[in-house]
């Protein structure tokens, strides 16, 4: 039997290979551009928060306080992207190491920004509800004390959670041919070595990680959402008398319960359902996650500039309608002065005609 020789590969089928090829470097070419863009304007967003907290001197705040450390981890998970995309086009000595170590740094900020989000939220309730009802210290204590546990808890559980992806990953060589063709350009969750079974096990894991802090942060957050919205409702149609300051104050913190979140959700929805997809379909580079990749290189890094944006806004609303109930107050206090001249204008007058009929009678 004549031995078999490798068909040569037609024109068309090797200009189809090529325009593939050349639309998949495409694709990480516009990711690499968005992400420089992206992280570049996240990192000045959450740098303007961790700037103005520091020259309020707010940073110790129970209401600045947690939005400073998500605004850091941020920064941080910007930071990472920044860097990513900057290593792109550049060939280091241990590439797959460098990308590989890079990646799950970014997954331990993105897991940190997920559970301060979280903790944010509960801040937000806490303090939303502190405006409608005047707690008791015994209550404020507790409050204080349950925040420093989140805050604490937000920060270490993310490390708890990735250190095996640091230890098995590297020890067991689990970096190998993990950088072609995305290289270093993070949240890339393509699919596992199928020749170990240990680095294919921790490929899922890492990809779990990813959508089960997520739903948690999603349910979570909802959760509080929800008690939030009752809360106000209950408050607003209650007939207890409220300042007008003090109304615009508990307005804001709602408005702030609520951006807060969508803004998490918008950001990293599509990162979750790309990391999903890719589960579900080994085949890397359809259009579908071709898009999502897109979409998420858009959003997964914005959560910085988002919150940046939400906090500019809420804080512009807070002073805005302060500002209407200070104009407010004088225009009554003006209307009053002129109320009192008018009366002791006309007061004299008035008992000068009784002290005349008394005189007639």
């Amino acid at each position: 039997m004549a031995a078999a020789h490798p068909v040569p590969m037609g024109s068309s089928d090797w200009g189809n290979f090529t325009r593939l090829h050349a639309d998949h470097t495409a694709m990480y070419s516009a990711i690499e551009g968005i992400q420089y863009i992206m992280a570049t304007l996240s990192i000045i967003g959450s740098g303007a928060i961790l700037i103005h907290a520091m020259f309020q001197n707010s940073v110790r705040s129970p209401e600045v306080r947690p939005l400073f450390y998500l605004s850091f981890f941020d920064l941080l998970l910007a930071l990472c992207w920044l860097t990513g995309a900057v290593l792109y086009r550049r060939t280091l000595k241990n590439q797959n190491l460098a990308c590989y170590n890079l990646q799950t740094v970014g997954q331990l900020f993105y897991i940190s920004s997920f559970f301060y989000t979280v903790n944010y939220a509960w801040h937000l309730y806490t303090e939303l509800k502190g405006k409608m009802y005047n707690m008791s210290p015994l209550a404020t204590e507790y409050v204080y004390r349950v925040g420093r546990i989140g805050t604490v808890v937000s920060g270490l559980a993310p490390l708890v959670l990735v250190l095996p992806v640091f230890l098995v990953g590297n020890i067991g060589g689990c970096y190998r041919n993990v950088s072609e063709p995305h290289r270093c350009l993070l949240l890339h969750t393509g699919a596992p070595n199928p020749n170990s079974s240990t680095c294919a096990i921790l490929h899922f894991y890492g990809s779990g990680i990813l959508q089960i802090t997520f739903l948690f942060t999603v349910i979570a957050t909802m959760v509080l959402l929800i008690k939030a919205h009752t809360l106000y409702k209950k408050y607003s149609n209650s007939s207890a008398f409220v300042r007008d300051q003090h109304w615009a104050a508990i307005s804001v913190a709602k408005h702030r319960m609520l951006l807060y979140p969508v803004a998490f959700f918008i950001c990293w929805t599509p990162a979750v359902v790309l990391s999903v997809a890719r589960l579900v379909d080994q085949k890397e580079n359809t259009d579908f996650q071709n898009a999502l990749s897109i979409l998420q290189a858009l959003t997964a890094v914005s959560q910085g500039l988002l919150n940046c944006f939400v906090y500019g806004r809420t804080q512009q609303m807070l002073c805005d309608r302060i500002q209407v109930v200070y104009r407010d107050g004088e225009t009554q206090t003006l209307l009053s002065r002129q109320q009192k001249k008018l009366y002791a204008s006309i007061q004299p007058n008035t008992n000068h005609a009784a002290t005349s009929t008394s005189t007639g009678l």
